[in-house]
């Protein structure tokens, strides 16, 4: 299923074309990764000592084993060049922190900034201090005040260590789920409806506990952020404009755009490329869901933490528009935007680059540039079909969780024969 971050990332933000063409990040950074994957190493190993001082028995023993997992996956992350370092945001951050500390000594001080090839507006913070900020964030975001104001719930976050609260509870609940399982063992009827209840309640307890730690995150994070100097009416409108993240419609991708790159001098367009599958008989119903969706979410719905906050701290009840972006913030804005394509293709999402690259050039952006990305994601799908591993990198339609648009985008695309794929790729890599 396409990540819905995909259709967001293109509603807005007009870019000022140059002559030039963007010239992507730079990467060539083998030392900063192997230093800070030293230094990640050294940090975790101690944290790990700690907690078997602090947690004796089996609760010391699998927090070992969690944080140990943790940090694995991370430095692999790390290893795959899924960050960069000393980039054009690092001041950014850096600053907003600093401007963050001022009256909040609570703040650690051991913060290590890092950014990540990440398009979703995000941002997490690890147990040694490891601060990630997604680039999406300065893609999404429309100034410097409301990027401190994610930084400063995340900080929430770290202050009152719920990542480690929440492993706390897992531990727990492992292991009375345990001998709930030995009696749903030991019974004669009705074990697999127990067995069901015993994960339904387990992922029930895990979103309440969830949105818990979501309203106090907001709280504490506003307390920091009031502090500072920034504008206090910027962390409501952060949360509206993570809101939009979640609900704006994605855009329509025309059917003229599609005629309008894909029919080449050497291949015309044929309309059966745009030829729909029939979805109109198939029968829902069969897999109505068995468990509560608004149960599951990770983070309460947004609406319901702007009401807790305007209750909880009166100042914030006047409604106030978006304060416009500084210059230096603009900057990075565009960079942001301009990055979204080799961050899709860094991850391997070369279906949804392509996508992408359409809807920008849609909106006249920078046409030489995202031309070069059609031929860069189109030969990456040419090889994943040439070996039969295509699924890998193009969704397969999916009528109930995709927009109209994009199903019509993937049927256009598992239409494609090979050679139509090849001509495609080999014109524009040529276009380049």
């Amino acid at each position: 299923m396409i990540k819905k971050y995909l259709f967001f990332l293109l509603l807005s933000f007009s870019v000022i074309c140059s002559g030039q063409v963007y010239k992507t990040i730079d990467t060539a950074d083998y030392i900063q990764r192997k230093d800070f994957i030293k230094n990640y190493s050294v940090n975790n190993e101690l944290l790990i000592k700690n907690l078997k001082t602090q947690y004796s028995g089996k609760t010391g023993i699998e927090l070992s084993k969690i944080y140990k997992e943790v940090g694995k996956n991370f430095e692999k992350q790390v290893k795959n060049k899924d960050f960069v370092f000393n980039s054009v945001f690092d001041a950014k951050v850096k600053n907003l922190l600093e401007r963050l500390r001022k009256n909040n000594p609570q703040i650690p001080q051991n913060l290590k900034i890092l950014i990540a090839k990440d398009n979703t507006p995000n941002a997490y913070c690890f147990a040694d201090g490891t601060f990630v900020i997604n680039m999406g964030l300065f893609n999404w975001l429309n100034n410097d005040d409301q990027l401190a104001a994610v930084i400063s719930h995340e900080l929430g976050h770290k202050i009152t260590e719920h990542t480690m609260k929440s492993f706390l509870n897992l531990i727990n609940q492992d292991q009375l789920d345990k001998l709930v399982v030995q009696d749903i063992k030991s019974a004669k009827e009705n074990r697999n409806q127990r067995a069901f209840n015993v994960l339904k309640n387990r992922i029930y307890r895990k979103g309440a506990e969830n949105r818990k730690q979501e309203m106090q995150a907001d709280s504490l994070g506003y307390a920091v952020f009031k502090n500072s100097d920034f504008k206090k009416n910027e962390f409501i409108n952060t949360l509206k404009r993570l809101e939009d993240f979640d609900t704006i419609s994605p855009r329509t991708l025309k059917i003229e755009t599609y005629k309008k790159y894909f029919g080449l001098p050497n291949q015309e367009f044929k309309d059966k490329w745009l030829k729909k599958e029939d979805f109109s008989l198939y029968n829902y119903n069969n897999f109505n869901d068995k468990l509560n969706k608004d149960s599951l979410k990770s983070h309460p719905e947004i609406a319901l933490r702007i009401t807790n906050l305007k209750k909880l701290f009166p100042e914030l009840q006047a409604e106030l528009k978006d304060e416009k972006a500084s210059e230096s913030y603009a900057v990075l804005e565009k960079i942001a935007r301009m990055e979204t394509l080799p961050n899709f293709y860094h991850s391997e999402d070369y279906g949804v680059g392509i996508y992408a690259s359409l809807q920008f050039l849609q909106d006249g952006e920078e046409e030489k540039y995202y031309k070069s990305w059609l031929g860069k994601c189109f030969a990456k799908i040419y090889e994943a079909r040439k070996n039969y591993n295509l699924n890998r990198y193009l969704d397969r339609v999916d009528p109930k969780n995709q927009s109209e648009s994009y199903q019509q985008f993937l049927n256009f695309m598992w239409n494609l024969s090979l050679d139509e794929i090849k001509n495609i790729a080999e014109y524009y890599q040529k276009e380049s």
